[in-house]
């Protein structure tokens, strides 16, 4: 069975739907340029109500902060981007959560970096943005992967089938294509 996790819930009506539909993970973005961007305390209410482990997705958050943040909402997880991603990564599983390890996928994609105990997130390489943008990859230009990983980026409910049954990943992680409009579910 492939894990599934439901990202950039902003209501309790979100996490009810994604809880409803048998998701395994939720994911709530604290990255502010995104327009699936919450405050901390409102992931905190969020969390508290959620029976599913939940994730933080962050932008160019320091290892400290993500450690701050997880502390403050009881995220089970956290999703990091950015400059800091490595580190952050590194400390939250020194911690004991889990870690989704964002990378795009692009010709030269190289997994040998990110430490077993995390799991690449593969999304779709866009220049400037970090995810969220409702594109799948080229799955040509995939490695042979012996690992698991999570497969992000463009995926709906009339594709995700089908992606999984060719790439076999681990999970799946949807998003900005399960929206009415940005940042609404």
């Amino acid at each position: 069975m492939t894990w599934v996790k439901i990202c950039g819930l902003r209501t309790s009506a979100d996490v009810k739907a994604a809880t409803d539909a048998g998701a395994d993970a939720v994911g709530f973005v604290l990255a502010q340029d995104s327009p699936r961007s919450i405050r901390p305390d409102l992931a905190a209410r969020l969390i508290i109500d959620c029976e599913l482990p939940s994730y933080l997705v962050t932008v160019d958050a320091s290892p400290a902060e993500i450690l701050d943040l997880i502390d403050f909402t009881a995220a089970a997880g956290v999703q990091p981007h950015g400059a800091d991603a490595a580190a952050a990564a590194l400390a939250t599983r020194r911690a004991g959560l889990a870690v989704l390890r964002p990378l795009q996928v692009t010709d030269d994609l190289d997994l040998s970096d990110i430490p077993e105990d995390q799991i690449p997130l593969l999304d779709t390489h866009v220049p400037g943005l970090h995810g969220g943008t409702g594109r799948r990859f080229d799955p040509d230009i995939l490695p042979d992967i012996a690992r698991r990983w999570v497969m992000a980026g463009g995926l709906d409910p009339t594709n995700v089938g089908e992606a999984v049954k060719e790439l076999r990943p681990y999970g799946v992680d949807a998003s900005s294509r399960l929206e009415s409009s940005p940042g609404h579910k």
